[in-house]
């Protein structure tokens, strides 16, 4: 049982369906093992728990303006 696991700030239910898709098609032709066989699991945190250069994912995003 091959598994993937992202973690990532909050995602949509669409990208979320898109990077099960997508990681499990890419995987199973590189390593020739069928798609059947594949976990996907994504783990969302919250943009206060992460944190990039020293600063807070969420001061960042609230710096761009990003939702």
């Amino acid at each position: 049982m091959p598994t993937i696991i992202l973690e990532a700030s909050k995602m949509t239910k669409e990208q979320k369906e898109t990077l099960i898709e997508g990681f499990t098609r890419l995987a199973s032709e590189t390593l020739n093992i069928p798609v059947q066989a594949f976990h996907v699991y994504l783990r969302e945190n919250d943009p206060d728990n992460i944190g990039t250069g020293g600063k807070m994912l969420s001061k960042i995003h609230a710096e761009r303006n990003v939702k």
